[in-house]
């Protein structure tokens, strides 16, 4: 496996291989277990298409594309409330 360099702010590096070392890692052994759990936006397209599916084979649930986006913005509030915005 080669190892790639990657540009980022000083303050950024520091502060990923902060969080790597309260975790007991280096920070090359951090950004490859990152890499590994995070989903693409395309991953995470696919996997809420399954969810909905299985929602409505299991259940009968399938929200208009209205009931969708108003249950998106209610979450986006209840985000952001948490958030303190």
């Amino acid at each position: 496996m080669s190892d790639a360099n990657v540009r980022i702010p000083e303050e950024a590096k520091d502060r990923l291989a902060a969080i790597a070392a309260a975790e007991g890692l280096s920070l090359r052994a951090y950004l490859a277990r990152l890499a590994e759990t995070m989903l693409t936006p395309a991953e995470r397209t696919e996997r809420a298409e399954k969810a909905l599916a299985a929602l409505k084979k299991w259940n009968g649930y399938a929200p208009t594309a209205a009931q969708q986006q108003d249950l998106d913005s209610e979450l986006d509030r209840r985000l952001a409330q948490v958030a303190g915005q």
